[in-house]
C-alpha cells in the first residue's frame, strides 16, 4: 500500500518552503523515522523523517516551492515487504499477508518479457530527417554563459539567504534607523566570572559568559524603557510586555536568531543554557521555526570575530537591536574610590552600540537606554539586587 508523504507543520507561521534536498532517491528502501527530505524555510533549515517503513518514490524534484500539507511523494511498504523476503523466494515474497496486491506485482516485473514482439519498429520509420537544432536559441540563454571567466564560479542562493537578505533590505527601507554608541568598563564582571565561573558550571552544567550579563541587563532596561521593545505595526505602536529576547547566532547557513521567551523571569544560569542549547540546535539544523520567530529586541555579539565597532542592522519589524563587541585591555582615566584624584589604568573596554528605529523611538530613550544597560554590566551585583 502506498502512502503520501506530506510536508509537515514546523510551526504555526510557516506555511510553505523550500525542499532543498532529498536524502534518498526513489526507489530506495527507507526505515521509519530516517531522515527523508530537507525543508528550508525563511527561518530555518528543517529535517523530516520518513513517516513509516518502505520504498520511496519521490514526485517533487529538489528546490521546488512547496507548502504545508503537499504531497511530495509516496512510501509503499507492500513493495518494501517483497523487497525484504525477495531474497531467495521470489513467490513467497510476493504474497506477503496480501494476495491481491501480488497481483499487479508480478506481471509488472513479466512485462519486458511479454512484449518483445510488440512492434516499435514500424512506428518509428527510418527516413526521419534529422531535426534541426536550433542553435540560435542556446545564446539567447541568461542563465549559463557559453564560456565561464576564469577563476570565476556561480552559486545558487539558499533560501535562507535570500530571506536574510530580503529582510536587511526591509530593514533598511521600511526603518529610519540611527545608531548610537557607548562604552562599557568590564573590570568587575570579568573579575565576577573568574572568581565563580568553575562554581558556575560545576553546579548548573553550563559556561558563566558575558552574554547572560548583557541579557539581563537589557531586560532590566528595557521595562524602564518600554518603548524600545516594542514596534510600529502600521499606524499603530505595539509594547511587548515580556522581553523575548533574540540572540544572534552564525551558522554555515547565515545569521538566525533564537528566541529566548520571557528572558526577564530567568536566571543567569538558565540565560547561558538557553543560549547554548538554541546555537547547538540552530547549526545543527534541528531548530525549529517557531523559535526564531516573535522575538521583540535583539542582541547580537561581533566581538566573537574580534569586531571592535560597528554598527547593526535592525531585526526588522523589532525597533531596536544592541550590538556587542571584542572586549580590549586600553588605558582610561579612573577616578578613586576615596575620592581621591583620577588616575590613568588599564582596564578591559568593549564598545556597545544600539541601533534603534528613530520613527519609534527618539535620541533621549535610545541613549539613555544604552547608559542604562552600560551602568549595570559595570556594576553587576545591582542584576540580582534590581532584578
Amino acid at each position: 500500500m502506498k502512502h503520501d508523504i506530506v510536508v509537515p507543520s514546523v510551526g504555526e507561521s510557516v506555511t510553505q518552503g523550500i525542499l532543498s534536498s532529498w536524502l534518498r532517491k526513489t526507489g530506495d528502501s527507507v526505515e521509519e523515522g530516517a531522515d527523508l527530505f530537507e525543508l528550508e524555510t525563511d527561518k530555518a533549515t528543517v529535517t523530516v523523517p520518513a513517516p513509516m517503513t518502505g520504498i520511496l518514490t519521490i514526485t517533487v524534484d529538489p528546490g521546488a516551492e512547496v507548502t504545508v500539507g503537499q504531497v511530495v511523494g509516496a512510501i509503499d511498504t507492500v513493495a518494501a515487504g517483497a523487497a525484504a523476503q525477495s531474497v531467495g523466494d521470489p513467490p513467497a515474497a510476493v504474497a506477503v499477508g496480501s494476495p491481491a496486491p501480488a497481483a499487479p506485482s508480478a506481471p509488472t516485473a513479466a512485462a519486458p518479457a511479454s512484449q518483445p514482439a510488440a512492434p516499435p519498429t514500424p512506428l518509428a520509420p527510418r527516413p526521419v530527417p534529422p531535426r534541426p537544432a536550433s542553435p540560435a536559441r542556446q545564446p539567447s540563454s541568461p542563465r549559463a554563459p557559453a564560456v565561464a571567466r576564469a577563476g570565476e564560479r556561480r552559486v545558487a542562493m539558499t533560501s535562507l539567504r535570500k530571506k536574510i537578505a530580503a529582510r536587511l533590505v526591509e530593514a533598511q527601507h521600511s526603518s529610519a534607523s540611527l545608531t548610537t554608541f557607548n562604552e562599557v568598563n568590564m573590570q568587575k564582571v570579568t573579575e565576577l566570572r573568574a572568581r565563580y565561573k568553575d562554581d558556575f558550571e560545576k553546579a548548573h552544567g553550563v559556561k558563566l559568559g558575558f552574554m547572560s550579563f548583557f541579557v539581563k541587563a537589557s531586560c532590566l532596561a528595557l521595562a524602564e524603557m518600554p518603548i524600545v521593545n516594542a514596534r510600529i505595526d502600521g499606524e499603530d505602536i505595539v509594547y511587548n510586555d515580556a522581553p523575548d529576547i533574540g540572540v544572534a547566532v552564525s551558522t554555515e547557513r547565515g545569521l538566525v536568531v533564537p528566541v529566548i521567551r520571557n528572558a526577564d523571569r530567568l536566571t543567569l544560569a538558565q540565560i547561558e543554557a538557553a543560549v547554548a542549547d538554541l546555537a547547538t540546535r540552530a547549526r545543527d539544523r534541528t531548530i525549529m521555526p517557531d523559535e526564531l520567530a516573535g522575538g521583540t529586541f535583539s542582541i547580537t555579539n561581533g566581538g566573537v570575530f574580534g569586531s571592535l565597532l560597528s554598527t547593526p542592522l535592525l531585526n526588522y519589524p523589532q525597533a531596536a537591536i544592541l550590538g556587542m563587541h571584542t572586549i580590549q585591555r586600553r588605558p582610561i582615566a579612573e577616578a578613586a574610590a576615596n575620592g581621591a584624584a583620577e588616575q590613568i589604568v588599564i582596564r578591559p573596554m568593549m564598545y556597545v552600540a544600539l541601533t534603534y528605529d528613530h520613527r519609534l523611538i527618539d535620541g533621549k530613550e535610545a541613549v539613555s537606554f544604552l547608559k542604562r544597560v552600560k551602568e549595570l554590566v559595570e556594576d553587576p551585583w545591582r542584576l540580582f539586587i534590581e532584578a
